[in-house]
């Protein structure tokens, strides 16, 4: 299997499901409203995915992703509240968001400093920061959750919307507007592409996927990459958290219980190797907005949440299999 055809998959698997539910659903798949609704509820999901894709693209793995970001959005909501008291706005919110991104790099720092200072497996070393994040949630205010009433703008803010007044129509044509969740991920995906193709610290970050000593011998640093990598995964996780936390207008000691799977689902869906050296963020769009429409669908069709496991989890072996395949070709070929 050639490099085209294995990314091709992924785009042709998203476009078959967008096709099916627009012909089963069509007067409530394809709508504005449903699309970017999509696009807002998968911007979370996105902006850490892109993290993770160069995570395993360095042959890592973090499984703290989803404590990090709960860690962070709870720090982050804690600071609005001392700051601006019990109904924190204006300046308050703002400065309890940088802590919460400076929380979420905090974290990520800690994980690449202890993978390189203590040449330790990263899936042992984040396995073990995901617990201990998610105790400090626990241990924060007694484990109940922090509200910030105003904090809505994040998820709830919209950018180009507008009423047009078409000639033969008596309704206007209503642009509902694009998501600021759905800008920022736009945002982050531009400058993460740019830096993954172009950058040396994505160069590097590559280079060490494929062959880490060969990196090294090289004159790559390979230990500050690592670092860097993680540090930025965690930015982004701690990004991801104050949408969130602006969603349900709470920081949540639960929030992103599980959500490491379907990150890092993601990102194989979209053609990443979790061996290392392989994967785009390109890729990691496709794989996001398959299982976020994926999600979309079953809930429109009226399909249980527990069956929806088990589709997603029958895609990812699929990948994973079509990828061990295509390693095997290779090998053999």
């Amino acid at each position: 299997m050639d490099k085209m055809t294995r990314q091709l998959i992924p785009f042709a698997t998203l476009a078959l499901i967008v096709g099916i539910l627009a012909a089963l659903e069509p007067d409530t798949f394809l709508t504005f409203e449903n699309f970017f609704n999509v696009l807002r509820r998968s911007s979370m999901n996105g902006i850490i995915a892109v993290g993770m894709t160069a995570v395993i693209v360095s042959a890592g793995i973090d499984l703290s992703v989803g404590s990090m970001m709960a860690l962070a959005g709870m720090v982050g909501a804690w600071s609005m509240i001392a700051i601006g008291g019990e109904d924190p706005s204006g300046a308050a919110l703002w400065c309890g968001t940088g802590v919460g991104l400076g929380v979420g790099a905090a974290c990520g720092l800690v994980n690449g400093l202890l993978i390189t200072g203590l040449k330790l497996p990263p899936f042992i070393v984040t396995l073990g920061s995901m617990s201990v994040f998610r105790g400090l949630c626990y241990v924060m205010n007694s484990s109940n959750p922090y509200h910030v009433a105003e904090y809505t703008y994040l998820y709830e803010g919209t950018v180009l919307e507008f009423n047009l007044n078409v000639p033969g129509f008596e309704a206007p044509w209503v642009f509902p507007g694009i998501p600021i969740a759905a800008v920022i991920w736009a945002a982050v995906l531009l400058a993460a592409g740019f830096l993954m193709k172009y950058g040396r610290l994505g160069r590097h970050t590559y280079a060490i996927g494929s062959n880490r000593e060969a990196a090294f011998h090289a004159g790559i640093g390979v230990n500050r990459t690592l670092i860097w990598i993680y540090s930025l995964t965690g930015l982004v996780a701690g990004l991801a958290a104050m949408i969130t936390t602006s969603e349900t207008v709470s920081a949540q000691p639960t929030a992103g219980i599980t959500l490491e799977l379907d990150i890092i689902a993601a990102v194989v869906i979209g053609g990443a190797s979790l061996s290392g050296g392989r994967g785009t963020i390109t890729g990691t769009i496709i794989g996001t907005l398959l299982i976020s429409f994926l999600r979309n669908g079953c809930n429109m069709l009226g399909v249980d949440t527990n069956a929806q496991f088990i589709v997603i989890g029958i895609i990812i072996i699929a990948a994973v299999s079509i990828d061990q395949l295509a390693r095997s070709k290779a090998g053999t070929g």
